[in-house]
């Protein structure tokens, strides 16, 4: 497995600080809290990972951060700044989220051209037709894949427009929802490799969601564990690949892991 790319933050404000994050389904009886007194800081070109089981509300952490759920106690700073509960159209231009699922995210009826077309046009950038050039030979696709509709494209093709467009707006910070679990795992490499690479050229800062351990030591310097909607710990990347962990929980879950495949 090849090293994760160090991206040190000198003299700038955090990217991202969580503090205290709740988030509440339901009522009386039925009332399940899904993330509990969550708080994390992400560096300035930092990519971070948020790991453990189906279930333990990693990915309500991420819907909360991105505006899908309003619905949350605590905060949620963006270098330094607070965000509205709200969030507007500024936020949005400089915080992206790319989802699991690349099929269903992208639009079927839509030529890949006009699903890189809208966001453009509503942020108000100029040249749209260079910019959809540009950005589709970032993502490894070419200009002659604007004119391709989603179901003539491959799994991680798809998942390549996906990133070109939360990209094409020029974000700061990409929110990843484990967007290699539903690729083969030929294809997931290279997509990780892609997300490096965008990662160092564009000076991007990632949170990813994951419960594959290859997936998020290959992107990410530090890791937090989950469970029950509880961040246990956090761990550098060579600490998870080391199996080393203070709380026994980590540990099993790290110790069911041994084995997994590395990511080239």
């Amino acid at each position: 497995m090849s090293a994760v790319d160090p991206a040190p933050a000198a003299n700038r404000p955090a990217a991202l600080t969580v503090s205290h994050l709740s988030v509440v389904f339901g009522r009386g009886s039925s009332m399940l809290k899904a993330v509990d007194d969550v708080s994390f800081t992400l560096g300035h070109g930092e990519a971070f990972g948020l790991i453990g089981e189906s279930g333990c509300g990693k990915s309500t952490v991420l819907r909360a951060l991105a505006g899908l759920n309003s619905e949350y106690g605590g905060s949620i700073a963006f270098q330094d700044r607070e965000v509205p509960y709200k969030r507007d159209k500024a936020f949005f231009r400089r915080v992206q989220m790319v989802f699991q699922d690349p099929y269903s995210s992208l639009h079927p009826r839509k030529m890949v051209q006009n699903v890189l077309a809208e966001p453009l046009k509503i942020h108000g950038f100029d040249r749209p037709q260079e910019r959809i050039d540009e950005i589709l030979t970032a993502v490894g696709l070419g200009p002659s894949f604007r004119y391709r509709f989603p179901h003539e494209l491959s799994g991680g093709q798809r998942q390549r427009v996906a990133i070109a467009r939360a990209l094409i707006i020029e974000p700061e910070l990409l929110l990843l929802d484990e967007p290699t679990s539903a690729l083969d795992v030929s294809v997931q490499a290279e997509i990780l490799n892609l997300l490096k690479q965008l990662r160092r050229d564009r000076d991007l800062t990632y949170l990813m969601v994951s419960h594959d351990l290859a997936v998020v030591t290959h992107l990410c310097e530090r890791v937090a564990m989950m469970s029950e909607g509880r961040i246990l710990e956090e761990m550098s990347a060579g600490d998870v690949r080391a199996g080393r962990a203070h709380e026994p929980y980590t540990r099993e879950f790290l110790e069911a892991s041994v084995g997994y495949r590395p990511i080239a």
